[in-house]
């Protein structure tokens, strides 16, 4: 029997996953539009000029262009009032050639986000994160129009790496509506037994180490240490948080929630930050803009042909 320390994690390669999506994808876009002639929209808003947020929106343009998804690219300054930004993401809802609204978040303080989400057409939330959606998430035998792209991601992730989550003890550390709860619904969906753990949680680590599957999401760099983790568990991390490295030329360097050198001594598998999760979550965001313009053009085919 090997010792643990030579036992070495299978690593879960998400931008590799997330390119044979992208190319999935890119093939039923072209078929979309030879057999409607039209193809997925994606309207994308920005508001202020935050570096990273810019970053962010700037990937998800270049990766509609690469798999023939319209993108609708809406700019805003970060003094808008918030009702000029509901009439804009009203004027997308009415618009036919977009089938997914997203609004990059976080906004400037002066906007309640809450109310600007809601605003989106249910059946454009390709972010899924309209109340609706995320309500249907959390009822059994329900299911939403849209899943939140990350949580999505991460579960895609375990599918095609072929693990299979029903009956495993699956523990979520962080519970935000971006990640952790949304994550903890889909796992329970697919009939994991589901743990949160929180800022507020006594003795986390011996809750985490129960965890066949681990989900880390707590915006914390490198909290869950390698003696967090039971052997052979697999380890899916969604943080990323910079950390001060001079001997990078931008000074630093990203890490994700797990410590990674050491979860790789223990665990069974890992992903890796950068290249885990995060082309994941772009690759869900196309998948989704393509299932809500698929369900339109269908809808519409289906009218056409009864009319």
């Amino acid at each position: 029997m090997a010792s643990p320390s030579d036992q070495k994690a299978a690593i879960i390669d998400g931008k590799a996953i997330a390119h044979t999506i992208r190319s999935e994808i890119a093939s039923e876009v072209l078929l979309l539009s030879q057999k409607y002639s039209k193809v997925p929209g994606l309207a994308v808003v920005i508001v202020g000029d935050r570096k990273d947020s810019q970053s962010y929106v700037k990937m998800k343009r270049k990766a509609c262009a690469e798999v023939g998804i319209k993108s609708f690219d809406v700019n805003l300054p970060e003094q808008v009032p918030e009702a000029e930004l509901i009439s804009k993401v009203h004027e997308l809802n009415a618009h036919a050639d977009v089938h997914g609204i997203l609004v990059q978040l976080p906004l400037p303080k002066h906007i309640n986000e809450e109310k600007i989400l809601s605003e989106i057409s249910l059946e454009k939330d390709v972010d899924g994160f309209h109340p609706l959606n995320i309500g249907k998430l959390a009822m059994k035998g329900r299911n939403p129009l849209f899943v939140p792209c990350t949580p999505k991601g991460c579960l895609e992730l375990l599918s095609r790496s072929g693990i299979s989550v029903k009956g495993k003890n699956a523990v979520v550390v962080g519970r935000s509506n971006i990640v952790g709860l949304p994550v903890s619904l889909l796992l329970l969906k697919a009939d994991a037994t589901v743990t949160i753990v929180h800022s507020h949680t006594n003795n986390p680590e011996s809750i985490v180490r129960e965890a066949d599957i681990i989900i880390a999401a707590a915006g914390q760099a490198m909290m869950i240490k390698g003696s967090w983790i039971k052997p052979g568990a697999v380890v899916i991390d969604v943080g990323t948080n910079s950390i001060d490295d001079p001997s990078k030329k931008s000074g630093y360097r990203l890490v994700g929630d797990v410590d990674y050198k050491e979860a790789c001594q223990v665990a069974g598998w890992i992903t890796p930050v950068p290249g885990g999760v995060g082309p994941m979550t772009v690759a869900m965001l196309l998948q989704n803009t393509l299932d809500g313009a698929k369900r339109v053009l269908e809808q519409q085919a289906h009218h056409i042909s009864f009319d």
